[in-house]
């Protein structure tokens, strides 16, 4: 048996947990696939399976073994496809920032459907680290900076971010009216888990970065406990203005030194390969990077 097919025969003894029920669907001797199994993990020197009289299941390397030969095999099915003038199509996977896609993506989101109707988009929120690999995601969308990875990294913009605290923090602590006021105040604690510390508040004086790393009541790393611990009174915080519109609006916080800019946060689009990209994943990389050239992040 060769590798395409070996790597098929895998996939399928790991999706129905059987050698038998794969062998069935695959209209082959159990044996055959046994012996196609056997030679992987030789010329992997890895042990892919674990076998016993009543389960089959993968070991850690066979997981993420059958992760990447689903990946090839899809690639190139699809590849196929694309030979043959078929549209992009099957299940993409993108991970976005918390709020960011119903800002900024979903309003725009029927032109790609629109145009790719045979895509499935499954569109996930989250702030984690996320192993694009191992977890099958083809695209993620990440605003602030990044930690090192292989991921191919295209910008889409910076977004704008502003200084803000509750009415009755200011009341009770003063409104600072230059950053030299700051040391008399808190900030609300951001823990960030990829930089193991607690993130300072930043402002562009004179042209230069300063930070300021005030104490803090409470420390939180999630953006919604971020912002309700500002609401609570529990000091300043720093975040994307586009998400906090409504908060201004009603007076639940409010903006303050507005004549110190704070640096903009840039927004990345992530992806496994530029030479192992799918025909879906290639679409949707060109239509959200067109997306933000045509209207700019704010």
């Amino acid at each position: 048996m060769d590798k395409l097919n070996a790597m098929s025969a895998f996939v399928q003894v790991v999706e129905q947990q059987s050698f038998t029920k794969a062998a069935q669907i695959l209209d082959l001797p159990r044996s055959t696939l046994t012996d196609a199994i056997k030679q992987l993990e030789i010329q992997l020197n890895t042990r892919l399976l674990f076998r016993t009289t009543r389960q089959v299941r993968t070991t850690d390397e066979g997981q993420i073994y059958y992760e990447r030969c689903k990946y090839i095999l899809a690639y190139i099915s699809e590849s196929d496809h694309d030979f043959l003038n078929a549209k992009p199509q099957g299940i993409l996977k993108i991970e976005v920032h918390s709020g960011f896609a119903a800002q900024f993506i979903m309003p725009k989101l029927h032109q790609f459907i629109n145009e790719f109707p045979q895509i499935q988009l499954q569109l996930t929120e989250s702030d984690r680290y996320v192993d694009v690999i191992k977890e099958g995601i083809d695209c993620v969308i990440r605003i602030g900076q990044l930690r090192d990875s292989d991921l191919i990294v295209r910008h889409l913009g910076d977004i704008r971010q502003i200084t803000l605290a509750s009415p009755l923090y200011l009341e009770k602590y003063g409104i600072p009216k230059n950053l030299g006021e700051l040391k008399d105040h808190f900030m609300v604690g951001f823990y960030s888990t990829a930089r193991q510390k607690v993130n300072p508040l930043e402002f562009i004086h004179q042209q230069k970065i300063e930070l300021y790393n005030l104490p803090s009541m409470i420390q939180v790393n999630g953006a919604i406990s971020y912002a309700a611990a500002a609401k609570q009174h529990f000091g300043i915080i720093q975040v994307p203005h586009y998400g906090y519109l409504t908060e201004l609006e009603q007076g639940k916080l409010c903006q303050i030194l507005s004549s110190y800019a704070v640096p903009s946060l840039p927004v990345s689009l992530l992806y496994p390969s530029k030479t192992l990209l799918s025909p879906r994943q290639k679409v949707f990389i060109d239509w959200i990077v067109q997306l933000f050239k045509n209207y700019p992040l704010i």
